[in-house]
């Protein structure tokens, strides 16, 4: 009896460009200009997916060679393992084996035959099953040699680690917890530079894929412990870590919720680091009332944080030190006061830092790291808590770059170590670094409220700044509002417009939808995906490439670069690149900030964000300023939006008035004059709002002194009706 022909994989548009080494612009146009472009075969009509082998037959008909990296071949590949019903967790162990021979033992095992190729594959897999837990012994078949090939070529060419990251990525997407974290590996490394001295025993109780218990590895830790809850990141840790681990080193790592089933339950270490998950109400407050580890006293439902805390603790050896990444509310919520002053009162809260935005996911708040110590007995209890603020003057990210690449990692690990460094030297003894770090005592922290965010500790030492420094600072910010001041004034001094006349002037529109019908703009949207969960570890490796920058509705009320992130492998047809002259307006209507955007160089490639409409207009018949001002306007807005408290912008109601090209030109060069003016105004109040600050801040500090009375000029601010009087009469 014949066996059924294998499934063919199926692969997206996304997937072919990659295939094919062209835009995804190409693939639309390859699809509506040749009939024998192989028709979709899945998926739906907004999302097609394509039989592989058509695609590749009807590419190599054309002449057109595959551009695909061993990577992308590897994930085009496991499409059609899944479909015949495997997984990817039994490759894992592959991907170990196939990391410990040389490139040339690879090369000769991807030229085997197939049934060789999976005795081979077979046998080495039994030698690692172990490292990986909770799998089963593997048995690769037949139909599993093209996979294998591909593991082979990926491991060879791009290494271990990448082959790891592409079947684990693989496996989350398909699962419930998709959307999986990694922290950036610039602030894994600080978290665990962190850890005073040496240490050789590491647990990461919420390890998600590894990253900050391979820092440890790399600073020279020589135990790893970690444990997680999602058994695809307990493998891929299991696995990264035994290849990037130092000869000797030891990895256990274990499957499981470590609040409710604590996979080592007597273990202790010198150092725990975790990023634990965030916000989590379904922590096991209820069955978890009087476990052991409540030292510091019962967490309550809405603290999941401070359990991670305790537990954390509970699971050091005396005087070892645990290092958490934590969110802003941990500190200052009401419900965890109780705990927090426990915390500090017997010396087990040893600093507190505050990072900028965009240090991890979510990139819009500041995280906090905590620094906690387990009491020695027989030591005196601390009289101090460092706090260290690294989050700088209120500034938006410059356009064209995100938030995370925004962050200066080395001046934020410089100024964070030198202050702790100094700090556990002489606790008792830190001299205060003005506006960036200061020892608090215990006895003024513990008060009714128990805030322990460094930005209100930090501040409170503004009596300990050089007022030479002081001054400085002032002066330095009063020149720039200076300089943002003339800028202001010039734009304002220019005007691009005049009188209209007796009356306003009329004109003949038409609707956003009736000029897409015509052909001389697109409008396009992504489509909302389901929102991404943070692993154990709570933030993304921004730079890992397994997401792309994406432009969202707050980065255009802020007049920011791209802070969202999207996987790339949801950036498919329904989620368009912006182009330069895109007019991309907000989704939601409502709140502080510009409504729209005309795309420039800095945007070109980025992927467009949720709640953005992008506008395409076609150059020979739409100016993209004239169509951003007349899109942008309230009144119009107004129109075409929907709801009450949150207006929804429907962008087909929209008008736009027809008018001679040329003319749209002079509209749009006063439309351009206007954003400039506007972008200028916002920057010189941001330096209007610094200047003032550091001046109070300084005349209520003692830093600063009011100049003599006969030198203290004043302004004179007219009243209200004294400008409307001087408006009237010119």
């Amino acid at each position: 009896m014949s066996q059924p022909p294998a499934p063919s994989a199926q692969v997206t548009a996304a997937e072919i460009s990659r295939i094919a080494g062209v835009t995804r612009a190409t693939v639309s146009n390859w699809r509506r200009r040749h009939e024998d472009f192989p028709a979709p075969s899945g998926g739906t009509d907004s999302s097609p997916l394509y039989d592989l082998e058509q695609i590749r037959a009807w590419l190599a008909s054309r002449g057109q060679r595959t551009a695909a990296t061993p990577s992308g071949e590897l994930r085009t590949t496991l499409r059609l393992r899944e479909r015949a019903g495997a997984g990817t967790s039994d490759l894992l162990l592959l991907v170990l084996a196939a990391a410990r021979r040389p490139a040339d033992g690879l090369t000769g095992l991807h030229a085997l035959v197939d049934a060789d190729l999976v005795k081979q594959a077979n046998d080495a897999a039994a030698e690692v099953v172990d490292v990986v837990p909770d799998t089963a012994p593997v048995r690769f078949t037949d139909a599993d040699a093209p996979v294998l090939r591909a593991l082979l070529l990926c491991v060879r060419d791009e290494g271990a680690q990448t082959a790891l990251g592409v079947l684990a990525d693989r496996e989350l997407e398909d699962s419930a917890a998709s959307g999986a974290y990694r922290t950036p590996a610039a602030l894994a490394d600080l978290l665990a530079r962190l850890v005073p001295g040496s240490p050789a025993r590491i647990l990461d109780p919420a390890c998600g894929s590894g990253t900050l218990l391979s820092a440890a590895a790399a600073l020279g830790a020589r135990e790893l412990y970690g444990q997680d809850s999602l058994p695809v990141q307990a493998r891929r840790t299991a696995v990264g870590l035994t290849l990037t681990a130092q000869d000797g080193s030891a990895v256990t790592v274990r499957t499981g919720d470590s609040l409710r089933a604590d996979a080592f339950p007597d273990l202790t270490v010198d150092a725990v680091l975790c990023n634990p998950p965030y916000g989590d109400r379904d922590w096991g407050h209820d069955e978890l009332a009087y476990d052991p580890r409540w030292a510091y006293g019962f967490p309550p439902r809405a603290e999941s944080e401070l359990a991670w805390v305790q537990h954390a603790l509970a699971h050091l050896e005396p005087g070892g030190h645990a290092v958490l990444l934590l969110p802003p509310a941990t500190a200052s919520r009401s419900s965890g006061r109780r705990i927090r002053a426990e915390l500090i009162r017997s010396g087990a809260l040893r600093a507190v830092v505050a990072l900028p935005p965009g240090a991890a996911i979510p990139l819009h708040i500041g995280l906090q790291v905590w620094v906690l110590q387990r009491p020695q007995p027989s030591w005196p209890a601390h009289r101090t808590v460092l706090f260290v603020d690294t989050t700088g003057e209120p500034t938006a990210p410059q356009r064209g770059g995100s938030r995370s690449g925004a962050v200066d990692w080395t001046r934020v690990t410089e100024q964070i170590l030198f202050a702790w460094k100094t700090y556990i030297k002489e606790p008792n003894a830190f001299e205060p670094q003005a506006g960036v770090a200061r020892a608090a005592s215990v006895v003024d922290l513990l008060d009714e409220v128990v805030d322990v965010t460094p930005a209100r500790q930090v501040r409170a030492s503004q009596t300990d700044m050089d007022p030479r420094e002081l001054a400085d600072q002032a002066v330095t910010a009063r020149e720039a509002l200076t300089e943002a001041t003339r800028s202001v004034a010039s734009l304002a001094a220019t005007e691009p417009w005049s009188a209209a006349g007796a009356s306003a002037r009329q004109w003949r529109s038409a609707t956003v939808s009736d000029l897409a019908r015509g052909g001389a703009l697109k409008v396009l949207r992504t489509t909302p995906a389901a929102p991404r969960q943070a692993d154990g570890e709570g933030g993304p490796d921004v730079g890992s490439g397994a997401t792309r920058p994406a432009l969202t509705g707050d980065d255009i009320a802020r007049g920011s670069g791209p802070t969202g992130r999207i996987d790339d492998a949801q950036a498919t047809e329904q989620v368009p690149e912006i182009a330069v002259g895109d007019v991309l307006v907000r989704g939601l209507i409502g709140g502080r900030g510009p409504v729209a955007r005309v795309a420039g160089e800095d945007e070109a490639g980025v992927l467009l964000g949720p709640n953005v409409h992008l506008f395409r207009p076609d150059p020979a018949r739409l100016d993209s300023w004239f169509l951003h001002g007349f899109l942008g306007s309230e009144a119009n807005l107004a129109g075409a939006s929907t709801g009450s408290s949150t207006l929804h912008l429907s962008p087909g109601r929209l008008r736009v008035p027809l008018l001679p090209l040329e003319e749209q030109r002079r509209y749009g060069k006063a439309f351009r004059h206007v954003a400039a003016l506007r972008e200028q105004a916002r920057r010189a109040e941001e330096f209007a709002e610094r200047t003032a600050r550091l001046v109070a801040d300084g005349l209520t500090g003692g830093q600063l002194v009011p100049s003599e009375p006969e030198t203290l000029e004043l302004p004179l601010t007219p009243s209200v009706p004294a400008l409307e009087g001087k408006r009237k009469k010119s």
